[in-house]
C-alpha cells in the first residue's frame, strides 16, 4: 500500500531538513514524498535539492498559500494514503507509516488520527502541549474536538470524493476539511493512540487573540459551509480544549 507524503514550504532554511530526514528515515518503504515549494528566496530549496534522490517530486513556484500548495501536492499523488506534513514538523520515530499502514488495514478505516506533542521551536525535545485526541466519537465535534491535522492520514479516494481543501478559508481550512469528511459524510476512521509527530509551536491561528478571534469566525463558516449547525456552545469550547492539552504534558 503506498503512501505519499506531502510537504509545503516557503522560507523553511531552519527547519526543512528535520522534516525531510524525518520522512526519509521511516522503516517503511512504500512512500512517494511530494514537496511543494511557494517559491523560496532563502537556502529552502538548496537544502531539498540535497535529499532529492529520495522525494518522488520537488515543485517550486508561487501559489495562494499553504492550503492551494497543499492541493498541488494532492493532485500529484498516486498513493492509496495520503498524509500531510508541514514544514515545522517532524515524525517522532522511524515507525510511524508503518503503523499507520497496519492499524488503517486492521481496521478496515479509510482514514487514521493519533495525537501530537507541541513542542519548543528551540529545543524539540521539550514538550509544550500533549494534544492526545482520544477514541473517535463523531458526536465529539459537537464539544469542539477535532484531531490533530498533522496526524490525519485519508484515503486519497476521499479527497476525489468529497474535494480537496476549501481555498476561501485560511486558518480553518483543515477543521473545514475533518469536519466535511468525518462528521458530513461519515468517513470511517480508526484512532492510533500515541503521538506521531513533534510540531513546533507558533501555529498560525494562535500566534495572537486577534488571529484566534478570526479563526473561532472561520470555525462558524465551516459549519456553515456544509449546512451544519453546532450546539451554541461547540464554537466557544473549541479552543478552551486545548487547555487540557497543558495539564496532560
Amino acid at each position: 500500500m503506498k503512501v505519499s507524503i506531502l510537504t509545503v514550504c516557503y522560507n523553511s532554511e531552519v527547519t526543512i531538513e528535520d522534516t525531510i530526514k524525518s520522512v526519509l528515515s521511516q522503516t517503511y518503504t512504500d512512500i512517494e514524498y511530494i514537496l511543494i515549494d511557494g517559491k523560496s528566496t532563502d537556502s529552502t530549496i538548496e537544502i531539498i535539492q540535497r535529499h532529492k534522490e529520495g522525494i518522488a517530486k520537488i515543485i517550486s513556484e508561487k501559489d495562494e498559500g499553504m492550503y492551494d500548495a497543499i492541493n498541488k501536492g494532492i493532485n500529484l499523488s498516486t498513493g492509496e494514503i495520503v498524509g500531510i506534513l508541514n514544514a515545522d514538523d517532524f515524525y517522532i520515530d522511524h515507525n510511524v507509516i508503518g503503523e499507520v499502514v497496519a492499524k488503517m488495514k486492521e481496521e478496515k478505516a479509510d482514514s487514521l488520527y493519533s495525537d501530537l506533542y507541541y513542542v519548543a521551536a528551540e529545543d524539540t525535545n521539550k514538550v509544550i502541549r500533549n494534544w492526545v485526541s482520544g477514541k473517535y466519537n463523531r458526536q465529539k465535534f459537537l464539544y469542539g474536538w477535532m484531531p490533530p491535522h498533522p496526524t490525519f492520514f485519508v484515503k486519497r479516494s476521499a479527497y476525489q470524493k468529497f474535494g480537496k481543501f476549501n481555498l476561501s478559508l485560511k486558518s480553518a481550512a483543515d477543521y473545514e476539511l475533518m469536519l466535511r469528511f468525518l462528521f458530513k459524510n461519515k468517513l470511517s476512521t480508526c484512532y492510533l493512540p500515541r503521538p506521531l509527530v513533534r510540531m513546533r509551536v507558533g501555529g498560525m491561528s494562535n500566534v495572537s487573540l486577534k488571529n484566534r478571534i478570526k479563526a473561532n469566525k472561520e470555525d462558524r463558516m465551516a459549519w456553515e459551509m456544509n449546512g451544519l449547525k453546532p450546539k451554541s456552545f461547540t464554537l466557544l469550547v473549541k479552543p478552551l480544549r486545548k487547555l487540557i492539552q497543558y495539564v496532560k504534558r
